[in-house]
């Protein structure tokens, strides 16, 4: 029997297909997939999930509107509109700066209001450091963009500023949750 002849046995093809199952068994047998907000935890010696860890961090107050924005959304994501822990294991800085830029400088000139356009960029900051030890747990930075209409009218330009910072705090924090709760969940 010659080299072709045994590749096209039945037999050789069933063991072939055999160690191909057997090789991704094993395979899969090694991968671990779960949610990444569950509450179940981690790995088999950690004692919590990622839902709970974020749970207990507590966000130290923040002197700007967009980053009182950003806090907030955090705080409500975090705990389920629980509020903070009283006595939390983390404390978390945060530093939000926000950017505001004209994207059409040309307006018309005619008596019509015609509105150009701005965009409105904060970026996020954060650390998370373990209470008991000091040490810095997770670190990262995010940043979100809206944009918005200036129109002429003083009011409405400066209401379109706000909602714009509002818009971009909301999806900012949302951003910081899966950051923080991926890298609280790497350990």
């Amino acid at each position: 029997m010659s080299l072709p002849e045994a590749r096209k046995s039945p037999g050789s093809l069933r063991v072939a297909a055999r160690m191909v199952l057997l090789a991704s068994l094993a395979l899969a047998s090694a991968c671990t997939v779960r949610p990444l907000y569950s509450d179940g935890p981690v790995s088999a010696g950690a004692q919590t999930g990622t839902a709970t860890q974020l749970a207990s961090i507590n966000i130290k107050p923040i002197n700007t509107r967009y980053g009182q924005e950003v806090r907030n959304h955090l705080i409500f994501m975090f705990n389920g509109g629980a509020g903070q822990q009283a006595t939390a294991p983390y404390t978390m800085d945060l530093a939000v700066g926000a950017i505001n830029e004209a994207a059409l400088l040309e307006q018309v000139t005619t008596k019509d209001d015609e509105p150009t356009a701005g965009t409105m960029t904060l970026t996020g900051t954060y650390v998370i450091t373990d209470i008991k030890t000091g040490k810095s747990v997770a670190r990262g930075q995010r940043s979100v963009t809206a944009s918005y209409d200036r129109p002429r009218q003083e009011f409405a330009n400066v209401r379109a500023e706000r909602d714009a910072q509002n818009r971009a705090a909301r999806e900012l924090a949302e951003l910081l949750k899966l950051a923080i709760a991926q890298d609280m969940s790497k350990g």
